[in-house]
């Protein structure tokens, strides 16, 4: 049980723990939270004319500022319950079992109404940020297991689409240089359509026989890549059990 002196000592702790709170929370306007945009604290107008990256750090200030402000509103309201219990003659006292808190507890977390068992902070969360909801599939795991992956038309080639329109990236942002601004995305050299060079302009029937290659740009393309490279496929040269039915006797 706990004596007059030591129930003075900690309700002196409360009161300058919450006087500290709400002096702090008043003076940052509950972490610029009063105001009516994100924008306000740093002195903008609008978005238009930022870019992406400066408005995700502003965003990212923003979330940490709200986290902050909810940390302390919920301190406060801890400090005031056992502020409340002390009233009522119930500091110290454990709300689930009715046991007596230790003193050393009180101590160190004075606005504690929790035995050490029985206290909420101790339960660990297993819920996602709601942000998460974005990397549903398939955005989230079309590139990370192959097991799951597919040729459908993925998130991926939906940015792809989206990002031949512009993107704020300019040529210094990218580690290769590019012949068209509209190629300035990630794999914009990527094929669309089909995986492999040659499937756009080889074909067969509907059993895998009669194997017929379409002239087309890209097939000479592919023809001129291979020649320069000295080639046969774009994996290498043919096995020598292979190679042999390719090459022109006449040029033995």
């Amino acid at each position: 049980m706990l004596s007059t002196r030591q129930l003075a000592e900690l309700r002196l702790q409360l009161l300058q723990e919450k006087g500290e709170v709400e002096e702090h929370l008043q003076q940052n306007d509950h972490f610029g939270l009063e105001r009516g945009h994100a924008h306000e604290s740093v002195g903008e107008l609008s978005s238009y004319d930022n870019h992406p990256a400066d408005e995700g750090t502003e965003l990212y200030e923003r979330e940490k500022d709200i986290a902050l402000n909810e940390h302390y509103k919920l301190l406060l309201g801890n400090i005031n319950k056992a502020l409340e219990a002390m009233e009522n003659g119930k500091y110290g006292i454990c709300e689930v079992c009715g046991k007596e808190i230790p003193l050393e507890r009180l101590e160190a977390l004075p606005n504690t109404t929790y035995c050490i068992e029985h206290s909420p902070d101790q339960v660990t969360s297993h819920k996602r940020p709601v942000e998460e909801g974005v990397l549903m599939p398939p955005w989230g795991k079309f590139a990370m297991d192959e097991q799951d992956e597919n040729v459908g038309f993925d998130a991926e080639d939906s940015w792809q689409e989206v990002a031949k329109w512009g993107t704020s990236e300019t040529p210094s942002d990218l580690a290769f240089s590019q012949d068209d601004y509209n190629d300035i995305y990630i794999d914009a050299d990527e094929n669309i359509g089909y995986v492999e060079d040659y499937e756009n302009f080889v074909g067969n029937d509907m059993y895998g026989n009669n194997v017929k290659v379409y002239p087309n740009p890209q097939h000479e393309h592919y023809e001129d890549t291979l020649d320069e490279e000295g080639i046969m496929t774009t994996f290498g040269d043919l096995p020598a059990y292979e190679h042999d039915p390719y090459t022109d006797p006449d040029d033995k």
